[in-house]
């Protein structure tokens, strides 16, 4: 795919200098307006060309595919937010809160017998 891809903004790059060089070497000796429109034509050529240069095969990976090393994708997909931790750990993450705070409350006021009247 990359070499299609090289190939054809060779052709396109090499497009465009034919075209400047031809309308300044000798198509201004008939026609200015003419040259000046070739100017034009191939001044729009570099961009369409890294475009095409730049574009993704159907085969070429892209930078979000998985590489193929578990951990390395699970670990990028933690950072990209794409997967949520797992039930059990957030079951586990929750439980240990729920006794963070269990801890930090301390023990009843009002005695192990219920409320105060």
């Amino acid at each position: 795919m990359y070499a299609r891809r090289r190939r054809a903004y060779f052709l396109l790059m090499g497009g465009c200098l034919v075209l400047f060089v031809s309308a300044w070497g000798f198509v201004r000796l008939w026609s200015v307006p003419a040259a000046v429109a070739m100017c034009l034509v191939a001044m729009v050529i570099p961009p369409v060309a890294a475009m095409i240069a730049n574009r993704r095969g159907p085969d070429d990976r892209w930078w979000d595919d998985p590489s193929g090393d578990p951990q390395s994708d699970e670990w990028w997909d933690e950072l990209d937010g794409k997967r949520r931790p797992d039930r059990r750990e957030r079951r586990d993450r929750d439980g240990e809160q729920d006794r963070d705070q269990d801890r930090d409350r301390g023990p009843d006021k009002d005695g192990p017998g219920g409320s105060a009247p």
